[in-house]
């Protein structure tokens, strides 16, 4: 089998798996990735076969829809790797990115590093902000019934990992939890260059929210 045969395979594959996904983590948010990736990837040292099956599969169970388990995305990436007969080192790879990509608030240490992993943990993170991840963001916060805003509430910046897996608060105060935090976190020059710009839209778009939130304009 050719690589692009198993991207195509991997492609109906993830298709299928997510066909009634949240309109936040569907088959459209993987192919943004992983065009993103591959964009980002063109200007890295890197396997372009393991970019692509990692951005392809590193939200094919997405533990936020699994009561919060992470065994579930790495073991069916596996098994379907191993399904057609994928390399065990390449596997072992993109079970690693699966592993290690999420933000998770941001103050868990990662286990894992690559150049691989840096461009599709980009390329996620890219999805997250800008126009895309204002929309996503409110998309997900419809989709769990939260407050769009609460000034009683605020944002909070010490989460464990399990404490942010477990937050209930407004959506606007994940701008704060996560989206604004992410232009720091990208790994490569392209993706940081294109975070730059995703984050002066929201923060436009920030401003614009409370000026409408205090009648102003």
């Amino acid at each position: 089998m050719t690589d692009q045969q198993l991207i195509e395979n991997t492609i109906s594959f993830v298709k299928r798996t997510l066909a009634n996904a949240e309109g936040g983590h569907d088959w459209f948010h993987i192919e943004r990735v992983y065009k993103n990736a591959v964009l980002i990837a063109q200007g890295e040292n890197v396997n372009p076969l393991v970019v692509a099956l990692g951005a392809l599969l590193h939200d094919i169970a997405d533990s936020k829809f699994f009561n919060g388990d992470e065994t579930i995305a790495p073991k069916m990436a596996s098994e379907f790797l191993l399904s057609q007969n994928t390399d065990s080192a390449i596997i072992e790879h993109v079970v690693q990115i699966i592993k290690n990509i999420s933000f998770k608030g941001g103050n868990k240490e990662q286990t894992f590093t690559s150049p691989e992993l840096d461009v599709v943990q980009d390329a996620d993170r890219l999805d997250a902000i800008g126009a895309i991840g204002i929309a996503r963001t409110f998309n997900y916060g419809g989709f769990k019934n939260r407050k769009i805003y609460d000034p009683s509430i605020a944002p909070n910046l010490e989460m464990t990992p399990e404490q942010y897996k477990a937050s209930t608060a407004p959506t606007i105060n994940h701008f704060y939890e996560k989206l604004l935090l992410l232009k720091d976190k990208m790994n490569t020059k392209t993706g940081h260059s294109i975070a730059e710009k995703r984050h002066q839209y929201m923060e436009a778009f920030l401003k614009q929210f409370y000026a409408e939130w205090e009648g102003i304009v």
